[in-house]
């Protein structure tokens, strides 16, 4: 079975990573960006490796998002980010493996990225089977 796993983060966090100071975080140093990155690497061909993986990536940040909302049914676009909500999705990974329990155990991983200081403590992450079909969908 494949599994969606959905990672969440928001613009600030995106602005620290990139070397600013946002929303009452410090920008994250150039060494604390590298070992999220090296963690990261080495969780995917871990993945990889195993056969779990079927496909990652992480997400630009909200400033480049549009929402396509339809009100009377016109489509009508907004840019981002959006005021009503601070937490957006930040990436994903896509694993194929034994079970749910498994998926959770691969996402629970995650948890295991270093951070400064203990602005993740809180992070939340998805696992969300994928359908593949009709059938899978329960009706």
């Amino acid at each position: 079975m494949k599994y969606m796993i959905l990672s969440y983060g928001s613009q600030a966090d995106y602005d620290v990573l990139a070397g600013k100071d946002a929303a009452g975080q410090t920008a994250w140093a150039p060494e604390d960006v590298g070992a999220m990155v090296e963690f990261m690497a080495s969780f995917n061909k871990e993945l990889e490796e195993a056969g779990e993986l079927v496909e990652t990536r992480g997400l630009a940040a909200p400033v480049h998002t549009r929402r396509l909302h339809t009100k009377d049914g016109v489509p009508t676009v907004t840019d981002g980010p959006y005021a009503e909500t601070q937490e957006v999705l930040a990436g994903y990974w896509i694993v194929e493996c034994e079970s749910f329990d498994r998926a959770t155990e691969i996402a629970a991983r995650l948890s295991k990225c270093p951070y400064p200081g203990n602005v993740y403590d809180n992070a939340v992450a998805d696992i969300r089977p994928i359908i593949d079909s009709q059938a899978d969908m329960g009706f």
